[in-house]
Formats: C-alpha cells, structure tokens, sequence
C-alpha cells in the first residue's frame, strides 16, 4: 500500500484521572494524566463503504485507553507500552501508534509538574 492508502489521527487531550506512580501513596491517591495519540491506520473499507465498524474512531480509542489507564503500573514507560499493545490488539490493522503519556500531578515531595514519556510501535 502507498502512503496515501493511510490515514492519521491524533487525538490530544485525553484526560484521566489514574492511580498510577513509584511511591505506593500516589498509587492510593492518584494523579492527573493527558494522554496524546497518533494512530496511523489503512483506510480500508472505511473510504470505500463508509462502514464505521472498520473506522478507528474517538469513542472506542478512548474506552481502550481508560481500561488501559485504571490498571495500576509503576511507570508511565509502562502505560504508554501497554496502551500502544491494547490499541493493536483491538484494531489489528493499525501501522503503527505513537503514545505519549504526561503527568501533570507533580511526584510526592518533588518539584517538577510534567512529567511525559512519548513510545512508537509500528507493527
């Protein structure tokens, strides 16, 4: 397939409130997360047939993703890999997935107020 056969998305914004961190409190407490997409997907019958079932769409992005960031993992390296793996497993045609993860809740006892990890697969 030529380039053009593809489409990308981005979906930038996604707003969680997830238990995620290294220090055991921040995983009972919590902490606010973004998390930004870039899917690069074949168009497939999506063009041809209008057919919503084969569209990688917001919605259904968005349910992966939240089931993904409820799990409670020590690293957002790991978040992000994990979010990467479910969205390919979900949409199995998918060319790749670039996923960047940003904590806006500082760490415990710490004075940095972002911290973000950005991972691609490409599959």
């Amino acid at each position: 397939m030529s380039s053009s056969q593809y489409y990308t998305i981005n979906l930038e914004g996604m707003d969680f409130h997830a238990f995620h961190g290294c220090y055991e409190l921040e995983r009972l407490t919590g902490s606010h997360f973004e998390v930004n997409l870039k899917i690069v997907s074949p168009l497939g019958r999506v063009a041809e047939e209008d057919d919503v079932t084969q569209a990688v769409n917001y919605l259904t992005v968005y349910e992966v993703v939240r089931e993904q960031m409820a799990i409670v993992q020590h690293t957002i390296e790991r978040v992000a890999q994990n979010i990467i793996n479910a969205l390919h497993s979900h949409f199995s045609t998918i060319k790749s997935v670039e996923c960047t993860v940003v904590k806006i809740a500082p760490p415990l006892g710490g004075k940095v107020s972002r911290v973000s990890v950005t991972l691609k697969g490409e599959f």
